[in-house]
């Protein structure tokens, strides 16, 4: 009989099994070749145990110090690529028990005392995917600080504003870019609070019920970081909920399929403004393909791809939902299929957020400390198109207002102007006073002021406006929100 019951796991999975698993059954239900990337966690996370479990007199000092000189040489050999994932090991877990109990025996045997596989795994996601959302939170600053700067470079261009993909009313190109900043550090909020929910430990419920030893779960969660703002120890309250709900995972993948919606909306925007029909912008060769046929072409395949990313993002919350959904309490074998599509999101957000900094504030020339290649702006382009949809029509109504006419009778009033216009093949700000007056007779010189499009943006001088005085209140604000 071996002395490691692991070393048996190919023959049989246990004393009470027969036979072995099928080759077949063996390569569906094993994990180890994407759960790997948990090592960091697992090791973590058993660390904590091992030093409760002696703390606790559960397990002696010798056993912790054994545990601890093997984990410490299984990171090694996993770090410099030496380490021998084994398939009949099933899992991540299993594998660094079975190389710990080789290295230093019946310490390592001792080591799963008080714990199961099902909280185990639990603690090693949240623990993983903590640190993940830590690094998404950043990326999503340096998102923000991208467009920030070059928001602030292009205060006083203007963008023809959409709504109905038709020229509504003029905005400044920096108020535009500042809008898909407010996106993304509600983005950033989210994961905060979707961080709060994940720093919470299983690690303690063993399999589904708790456990006979006197652990002191307390003292792991503190060991793990898995406190509050305080400093109070995180811990999940009940056994059978920890180790068998992965709300946690869901919320933090709807979080990055909102992050992913709003990374698609500004890809479009991207596209369109890229276009020869807009000519608004260009981004750097980098972030383009050529065409195979067509020699004149750059096409914007990075932000295509991301726009196709996001329905793969999407599709993985809703692959997690209807996981979760029909599972009765506690740990199911279901939950196995939690790893792959949370991990393809978080390297897929991760990577996209990393490419649309560059791709919008260019990457840092290490010779002269400045952002090059980031977005180029067209601004005549913009200010051109701005002019082609009667942008200021609604200018024309706030102006009769302000001389006492109902809104209601404005509008119709200027929707005769802009018919006039249209016939004569003219903007708004071209038609003389005279014929604007055939309209309204309390229209004055001074009504071209609020024609232009220059006097649009000034006009609209109120919190979240797009005058530029408003704008630049914004970008200060942004600044020292994110430390600049």
């Amino acid at each position: 009989m071996s002395k490691n019951q692991l070393d048996k796991k190919s023959q049989a999975w246990s004393a009470l099994f027969s036979e072995p698993m099928s080759e077949l059954v063996k390569r569906y239900t094993a994990s180890v070749f994407f759960d790997k990337r948990l090592w960091q966690a697992d090791i973590t996370g058993s660390l904590a145990h091992a030093e409760m479990l002696q703390a606790q007199g559960i397990i002696g000092k010798d056993d912790l110090s054994a545990i601890q000189k093997g984990m410490a040489n299984i990171w090694a050999e996993i770090e410099s690529g030496q380490f021998e994932w084994q398939l009949d090991l099933e899992d991540v877990h299993l594998n660094i028990e079975a190389r710990l109990t080789q290295l230093v025996g019946d310490a390592g045997k001792r080591l799963h005392t008080g714990r199961s596989r099902n909280d185990q795994v639990a603690t090693d996601v949240r623990l993983w995917l903590r640190g993940e959302i830590d690094l998404i939170i950043e990326l999503l600053e340096d998102l923000q600080k991208s467009l920030v700067d070059v928001a602030e470079k292009n205060v006083e261009v203007i963008l023809p504003g959409f709504t109905h993909l038709q020229v509504a009313q003029p905005v400044s190109f920096a108020h535009h870019l500042l809008a898909y900043v407010e996106m993304f550090a509600r983005d950033a909020e989210r994961m905060q609070d979707v961080r709060k929910r994940t720093n919470r430990l299983p690690l303690g419920s063993a399999a589904l019920a708790g456990t006979t030893y006197p652990l002191d779960r307390e003292r792991v969660a503190k060991t793990l970081g898995m406190v509050d703002a305080q400093g109070n120890a995180q811990v999940c309250q009940n056994s059978l909920d920890g180790v068998s709900d992965r709300d946690f995972a869901i919320e933090f993948t709807a979080a990055a399929s909102l992050c992913m919606v709003h990374i698609s909306r500004f890809s479009e925007e991207l596209i369109l403004w890229m276009s020869q029909n807009f000519g608004f912008i260009k981004i750097a060769d980098r972030f383009t393909t050529g065409s195979s046929i067509m020699p004149q072409k750059k096409n914007p395949d990075v932000p295509e791809l991301a726009r196709g990313k996001t329905g793969r993002v999407v599709g993985h919350l809703m692959g997690l939902i209807t996981l979760m959904k029909g599972q009765p309490l506690a740990y199911n074998k279901d939950n196995q299929e939690d790893k792959e599509p949370l991990f393809d999101t978080v390297d897929t957000l991760k990577d996209t957020l990393r490419i649309f900094s560059e791709m919008v504030g260019g990457q840092v020339n290490p010779a002269t400390g400045a952002k090059e290649g980031g977005i180029t702006v067209n601004a005549s382009a913009m200010e051109a198109a701005a002019k082609k949809g009667y942008a200021t029509a609604t200018d024309l109504a706030d102006y009769l207002v302000k001389k006492g006419l109902p809104f209601r009778d404005a509008h119709e009033v200027v929707a005769h102007a802009v018919k006039t216009a249209q016939a004569e093949g003219k903007d708004l700000s071209e038609l003389s006073l005279a014929t604007l007056q055939q309209f309204n007779p309390t229209i004055a010189q001074d009504v071209f002021e609020c024609l232009s499009l220059q006097g649009s943006l000034n006009a609209r001088n109120t919190l979240g406006g797009t005058a530029p005085a408003q704008v630049r209140a914004q970008i200060a604000r942004h600044h020292q929100r994110l430390g600049e």
